[in-house]
């Protein structure tokens, strides 16, 4: 790695040309279409990108530059003002960063259709006003890691045959290079100078270490002013109307389903996603609310069950103790009705006793 990075820094030390003097365009030479090497003699070239520095006409540059034009070495080139700049590789967690981004503008796009996406490696056009040069004015070829198309704008993009955009983008976005200063100083500082000067209406840097994270807006003189979070960490553009995020989520890259429920990004993340839970989640209380309910009529059905039982038991205890309180006063008149005939008997037997005393009387007198 640290070969890599010596070959890379000497890559850039190459003496600026002047624009009067630069050299002609040299072709990609060999089988693997391999450049000369630019750099003095005794100073290693960069291997990864053997035609940085390189000074070529724009012409020749769409033509056979602006796609790799190696076989055997993958190398992206942007054209600044004549010269070649090779894209630096990125690192796992500034890919992870941008892509995380990339669904984020993704889905924004997708609920709120004012807007094209690049990416990819697809450069734009950037006309910007330079009173050193001759023609008063500069010109330069980047592909940024995102850019943002209104609907609006008049560049073209969107055809089968268009594999550049004539024109500048309304908003970019780069995954910060930070292998050398060298890097850094073109993404924080060149870049941004030359996005304003063209008109790039935002232009954010995303960087996974948080020290170079920043995000413009394009102001009155063509420059720019950071836009700075709210209260609460949301940076909020002004390209895109509503599209807001958190700072912190940038570092956290949260899934995009949980996103589509979270009140900062539900206007725009799946919208449809969180209608739908709230959906499910009011038809799962509705059937709880009705199992609960039918829970409870069955609770209160098997009480009365209970109930409606003990009071047929009671019915027919009552039944029971009425019959034998019949029987029992059945049997009392019965033995009353007894009684009765044995008193009368008792007493037709005494008063017949009483007559045969009387007669006996009357015949011993």
């Amino acid at each position: 790695m640290e070969s890599r990075r010596t070959s890379r820094d000497s890559s850039q030390t190459h003496p600026e040309t002047s624009q009067e003097a630069k050299p002609e365009m040299s072709e990609p030479a060999g089988s693997s279409m391999q450049a000369e090497p630019l750099a003095p003699a005794g100073v290693p070239v960069n291997p990864f990108a053997p035609d940085d520095g390189r000074y070529v006409t724009l012409e020749e540059y769409w033509v056979k530059w602006y796609e790799n034009p190696y076989r055997d070495i993958d190398v992206s080139y942007e054209w600044n003002n004549g010269r070649l700049e090779a894209c630096p590789p990125h690192t796992a967690p500034q890919l992870a960063l941008c892509a995380w981004f990339f669904d984020l503008l993704r889905s924004y796009v997708s609920t709120l259709p004012i807007a094209k996406l690049i990416n990819l490696g697809v450069g734009f056009v950037l006309t910007m006003k330079d009173p050193a040069e001759p023609s008063g004015q500069r010109k330069a070829v980047r592909k940024p890691d995102i850019g943002v198309l209104l609907k609006n704008n008049p560049a073209p993009w969107g055809g089968v045959d268009q594999r550049h955009v004539d024109g500048v983008c309304d908003m970019v976005v780069e995954a910060l290079s930070d292998f050398t200063p060298e890097e850094v100083l073109r993404d924080t500082e060149e870049k941004k100078r030359d996005y304003a000067l063209a008109g790039v209406k935002e232009y954010y840097i995303l960087d996974p270490s948080g020290e170079h994270m920043r995000f413009y807006r394009l102001i009155a003189g063509g420059r720019y002013e950071e836009i700075e979070p709210d209260g609460e960490g949301v940076i909020a553009s002004e390209v895109l109307p509503g599209l807001q995020f958190r700072l912190e989520d940038l570092g956290r890259q949260r899934d995009i389903v949980e996103l589509a429920l979270d009140d900062v990004y539900f206007g725009y993340v799946l919208p449809g996603y969180r209608a739908a839970v709230a959906k499910a989640e009011g038809e799962a209380r509705r059937a709880d609310a009705e199992a609960a309910a039918r829970q409870a009529a069955e609770q209160r059905a098997e009480k009365d069950t209970v109930a409606r039982r003990a009071a047929e038991q009671r019915a027919e205890e009552e039944a029971a103790a009425h019959q034998a309180a019949k029987r029992r006063y059945a049997a009392a008149v019965q033995r009353r009705e007894k009684e009765a005939a044995a008193r009368r008997e008792s007493e037709e037997r005494l008063r017949q006793m009483k007559a045969e005393l009387a007669r006996l009387r009357r015949q011993s007198s």
